[in-house]
């Protein structure tokens, strides 16, 4: 099974590499020319939805074309990028990325820090932590700084204890108190939503928490808190690009009065501007 559903996402994240060549022929291909549109790729929820609100009521007065691509997963978004398929990306936070650039030998860099998803913990099985029975399976995202942080919202509620010191990079090898016996299922993030009927409980990523319709502030049993929190969701480009003209309009836009507004009353408090 888990054969089978890494080949479906290596077939899903080829197909929108190919969607993404193909947009140099439909003139929205990664440019350096300050006139052209810039590309971004973003998650659907909810770096898309801001996209397309600065693209629908900001970007036209500012003088910036945008030509938004939104993927589904976490690896797409960097390769394109660092190919120059695509201009910018909006989708993760820098301990992902400086992960991500380690083992990738990519050169990517932040722009600018825009919004913080808080992780949360969700069950259909359970409607509190405590209610979590002896030797429960807890579904992980298995991305290394998603898996330690993931990690360690549960050590700083007290369900586990980890080795000290090993922070974000901790994996379920730096479990060193588990009072619950608790089981560890390690999946794409994207996949924990979908898998979350088969789990009694899952730590799930902010966006994608609600593209299944979840509501954070709400429906979570145990939420991250926003202050100090180093996960802000940030706009990035390749080293060398941070100065285009048009990448800095975006990411004044980003930092708009309007954008913040817009992000504190669409996701009310699922989504919390990080400037």
């Amino acid at each position: 099974m888990r054969n089978a559903l890494k080949f479906t996402s290596v077939l899903a994240t080829a197909g929108i590499a190919l969607s993404l060549a193909a947009c140099s022929s439909d003139g929205g291909s990664a440019s350096s020319d300050p006139n052209a549109a810039l590309t971004v790729v973003a998650s659907p929820t909810p770096h898309g939805q801001i996209l397309k609100y600065v693209k629908d009521n900001l970007a036209e007065k500012a003088g910036l074309k945008l030509n938004i691509k939104e993927v589904t997963d976490y690896v797409t978004p960097n390769t394109a990028v660092q190919d120059g398929s695509a201009d910018a990306n909006y989708f993760q936070h820098v301990p992902y990325l400086e992960d991500f650039n380690k083992k990738h030998n990519t050169q990517i860099v932040s722009v600018e820090t825009v919004h913080l998803e808080p992780l949360g913990l969700y069950s259909k099985k359970v409607k509190a932590v405590g209610d979590l029975k002896d030797g429960a399976t807890v579904g992980l995202p298995n991305d290394a700084t998603n898996e330690g942080r993931a990690l360690k919202l549960l050590a700083d509620n007290n369900l586990i204890t980890l080795k000290a010191g090993v922070g974000t990079a901790a994996t379920p090898a730096d479990v060193t108190g588990n009072p619950k016996n608790l089981k560890w299922k390690e999946l794409e993030a994207a996949q924990l939503p979908r898998s979350i009927d088969d789990l009694d409980a899952a730590v799930i990523n902010g966006n994608y928490a609600l593209d299944a319709g979840l509501k954070p502030a709400t429906d979570s049993l145990l939420l991250e808190k926003a202050e100090g929190n180093p996960y802000a969701n940030i706009l990035a480009v390749k080293q060398g690009k941070e100065n285009d003209p048009r990448v800095k309009k975006l990411a004044e836009l980003l930092h708009s009065p309007e954008v913040k507004q817009y992000i504190q009353t669409t996701f009310n408090g699922s989504v919390i501007p990080a400037f």
